[in-house]
């Protein structure tokens, strides 16, 4: 009987267990379930989070760029309407300023004077003469012209406002009047009625340094430069020119636009006579030229 009573009491509950068993077990396997999709879920909402940051960050970067290249844009343009404005203002100057004329630094003029000769003219019994060689007078008076062909105005680099040019002149010495010339042709009685003028003719190439250029007035040296002479008549050997040197110095005032005048005056020396007829001396003269 007390073994019935165990077995039954037993048997009640296992039932009890199992329907407890029954009950909890759809509960629980709902609730697993319940999470899984609660999991999933928030993985999936975590990475939309992470893709909508990524693209955040991304809109926010493209952002950022396109500022910076509409800053650059916008400096470009302003540094461009500077650079325009600029330019105009200056080609608004250049037709305002008025119209430069460049300098005119070359020179042509005529130039005159007293010659003085360091010994008389001699020694000039062309072909054998049957009577004395003749002498002149060591005065005269000369003319001619000369060219000044301007190089640069700052002397090579060596000093401002001081010119560097080269002149090519030439200038006409008429000595004496017909005087006989030594030819031994002459008349019945013997006498010889042949004669010449003495002069000469003297050609020149100096370098001139002119200083204060700009100004009217300009004082200026030939440093040294070469001549070469001729005479007529020709010496007793019937030599006509020989060359030497001259050395310079004077001024020039401008009086008018592009008129010149001045004053100089020159040493000429010759290396050697022309078989004793001796051309060295000095000269004192003046000058009119024109600027080109």
């Amino acid at each position: 009987m007390t073994f019935k009573k165990t077995k039954l009491a037993l048997g009640v509950a296992a039932a009890t267990l199992t329907m407890a068993g029954a009950m909890v077990s759809p509960q629980a396997a709902a609730h697993s379930k319940a999470e899984r999709v609660a999991d999933a879920t928030a993985k999936k909402t975590a990475a939309l989070e992470a893709q909508v940051n990524q693209m955040a960050a991304m809109m926010q970067a493209m952002q950022a760029e396109l500022s910076r290249v509409k800053a650059q844009s916008s400096t470009a343009v302003s540094s461009n309407s500077q650079k325009l404005q600029e330019l105009d203002q200056w080609m608004a100057s250049v037709r305002s300023a008025p119209v430069h004329v460049a300098s005119k630094d070359n020179l042509v003029s005529v130039r005159g004077g007293w010659m003085h000769f360091n010994d008389n003219r001699k020694n000039t019994a062309t072909l054998g003469s049957i009577r004395p060689a003749f002498n002149s007078d060591r005065d005269a008076f000369y003319y001619g012209g000369a060219f000044d062909f301007n190089v640069n105005n700052d002397l090579f680099g060596f000093m401002d406002h001081t010119s560097f040019g080269i002149e090519f002149g030439f200038e006409y010495a008429h000595l004496a009047n017909a005087r006989a010339n030594g030819h031994p042709a002459g008349n019945a009685n013997g006498e010889n009625n042949l004669a010449a003028d003495v002069n000469q003719l003297r050609i020149n190439a100096s370098p001139k340094i002119k200083f204060f250029h700009g100004s009217k007035f300009r004082p200026w040296i030939i440093p040294v430069g070469l001549d070469v002479n001729i005479i007529s008549p020709p010496s007793s050997a019937i030599t006509v020119l020989n060359t030497g040197m001259n050395f310079g110095v004077g001024a020039e005032y401008e009086v008018f636009n592009g008129i010149v005048v001045g004053a100089d005056g020159r040493y000429h020396h010759s290396f050697d006579d022309i078989d004793g007829v001796d051309t060295d001396g000095f000269t004192l003269g003046g000058s009119v030229g024109f600027k080109f």
